[in-house]
């Protein structure tokens, strides 16, 4: 149960920590991950909001938390790492579907960011798949649950 919550607890850290560290920095370091390019259909890759920052950070934070937990650095990093690729998937198929970065997209804004590290850690540590698949689902609800107050505390720029 407690491996759980810590693989709860990480998949946040991935995805808020680049949010808490944009709101601090600004525009400081903040390169987007595409250079600005954009794809056949003229549209950003992935946009100006997935940055080296936020990856950096995000599977920084996850490699110190699992350190801390006794996961180990290198399982933490890379849980991060898939979280935010997950994420970039995500952004990469919002953006082929014509759709803002801010735009609402149930599931798709949710899922990939957490079954990927999720897989990794059934994989690696001694978590059922239906665990994985138990908390990916509890991420999902929670997300969707508490963006609009994180919106309301100023925490995101969005209230989904």
């Amino acid at each position: 149960m407690l491996i759980s919550l810590e693989l709860f607890v990480m998949l946040v850290l991935a995805n808020g920590v680049p949010v808490v560290v944009a709101r601090i920095l600004k525009r400081h370091w903040a390169a987007p991950i595409d250079g600005g390019r954009r794809w056949r259909d003229g549209r950003p890759i992935l946009g100006t909001s997935k940055t080296w920052r936020g990856l950096i950070s995000g599977s920084l934070s996850c490699a110190l938390f699992s350190l801390w937990a006794g996961l180990g650095f290198a399982f933490g990093l890379l849980f991060g790492l898939l979280g935010l690729v997950g994420d970039l998937i995500s952004s990469f198929t919002k953006r082929r579907l014509g759709l803002d970065s801010s735009a609402r997209a149930l599931g798709l804004d949710q899922i990939p960011e957490s079954a990927l590290p999720m897989a990794l850690a059934a994989i690696w540590l001694p978590v059922s798949w239906w665990s994985a698949l138990l908390i990916v689902a509890l991420f999902t609800v929670s997300n969707i649950l508490f963006s609009p107050l994180l919106y309301r505390l100023g925490i995101r720029r969005h209230p989904h």
